[in-house]
């Protein structure tokens, strides 16, 4: 298998209990020979990167060509027949792609080798509704992979690509990622956790959603808040697109979309609210954009900050987020390449905007007060800034 498809098996731990342990040995030049135990481990552990890899690729696809969908609607398990028949593909492929899943402990499969979704992978995997919905990053899995070709030129030149590098199907996987909690928990958990907030909404406040993607958070609040007034902006073409269509979809009348470069942020004052979701740490300039909102914000006005959880430093990050090693590579390919995509960008990247980065920069912006909101989430963290 391994000489016909031109890729290096690697050896398991099994393989390295086999035996008496050796120990490293040197070499002419001072180097060492490895631990036959501890290279087997390490080979182990390289390739269940690269295994995580191809499975993301065949989750990508079976959200996709709908396989998740057709297994989430069945009343039974299906066979690899019966599932290539309810999408109108072809069995062959959809047999080894249904195998991967099994194998991976992603779709479950019984002795008869029929395939099903458990609750959980339901909820994930083909529920775009439900707050713990997880398509979104494997929507644009493509256009992320896609950004390792122009990544070399970008380590020699210090200069990074934006969002928009990634094209339509970046913007919908953003989309897709952080819609479904917002839309569940945005209104009922957020929102009220901000001091009096809600009740100004309800009479009717000025509010910029800053960075506001394809402008779901801004259409949530504006149906739930007709008498306030938002302005959405981004300097994103695609996202802005998809917001101008969401937007005549709803219908509603109190909802302006722009580019901050043709129709900038007031600097008189004259915001109620300002909300930013999960966009500083994206921004070429985070410090300069804070003032920005310090000039745009009222006297007695509200900042939202939602950002990604972070801490201050890199062995915190790396012992206290199991998912560091993805959060900082999703940095090198999209957060931090986003936030270099000007010659002298700050680079902040996924995991650099900790609480303590965020309280030091808003303060240095001339916000006063800055308070930790207490809203569960596995990804974000929120704060209330005040003038």
């Amino acid at each position: 298998m391994a000489e016909s498809s031109g890729t290096a098996a690697p050896t398991t731990p099994t393989d390295a209990t086999q035996g008496p342990a050796t120990h490293a040995t040197p070499t002419l030049g001072g180097a060492s020979e490895p631990n036959a135990d501890q290279l087997a481990l390490f080979s182990f552990q390289l390739f269940s990167k690269l295994e995580g890899a191809v499975t993301s690729g065949m989750i990508h696809l079976g959200d996709r060509l709908g396989l998740y969908t057709a297994l989430r609607a069945a009343a039974e398990p299906l066979s690899s027949s019966a599932l290539a028949g309810a999408t109108g593909l072809h069995e062959r492929w959809v047999r080894e792609w249904a195998y991967n899943q099994a194998a991976a402990k992603i779709i479950s499969v019984d002795d008869s080798e029929r395939f099903s979704l458990s609750p959980e992978a339901v909820a994930v995997l083909a529920t775009p509704d439900h707050p713990a919905f997880g398509m979104g990053m494997f929507h644009r899995l493509p256009q992320t992979m896609e950004a390792l070709n122009a990544m070399p030129e970008s380590f020699r030149s210090g200069l990074g690509h934006d969002y928009d590098s990634h094209g339509c199907e970046g913007a919908v996987g953003i989309e897709r990622s952080f819609e479904p909690w917002n839309n569940a928990n945005l209104l009922p958990v957020v929102l009220p956790a901000l001091a009096g907030v809600v009740e100004r909404l309800d009479a009717g406040i000025s509010v910029a959603d800053v960075g506001c993607g394809a402008g779901g958070a801004v259409l949530l609040m504006s149906n739930a808040f007709p008498a306030s007034r938002f302005t959405g902006y981004d300097i994103s073409r695609y996202a802005l697109d998809r917001a101008a269509t969401k937007l005549a979809a709803s219908g509603a009348r109190n909802v302006a979309f722009v580019d901050p470069r043709e129709h900038p942020l007031p600097d008189d004052h004259t915001v109620d609210l300002i909300t930013t979701f999960d966009c500083i740490h994206d921004m070429t300039h985070p410090q300069r954009m804070m003032e920005s909102l310090r000039a745009a914000i009222a006297p007695d006005g509200t900042w939202l900050l939602v950002d990604i959880k972070a801490h201050d430093s890199f062995a915190e990050n790396a012992r206290k987020n199991p998912m560091a090693s993805l959060m900082y590579g999703i940095s090198v390919l999209s957060c931090m390449s986003s936030a270099m995509s000007d010659a002298d960008g700050a680079g902040l990247g996924t995991l650099g905007l900790s609480e303590n980065k965020a309280r030091e920069m808003s303060a240095a912006a001339g916000f006063t007060r800055f308070r930790r909101l207490d809203v569960d989430s596995a990804v974000n963290a929120f704060y209330e800034i005040r003038p």
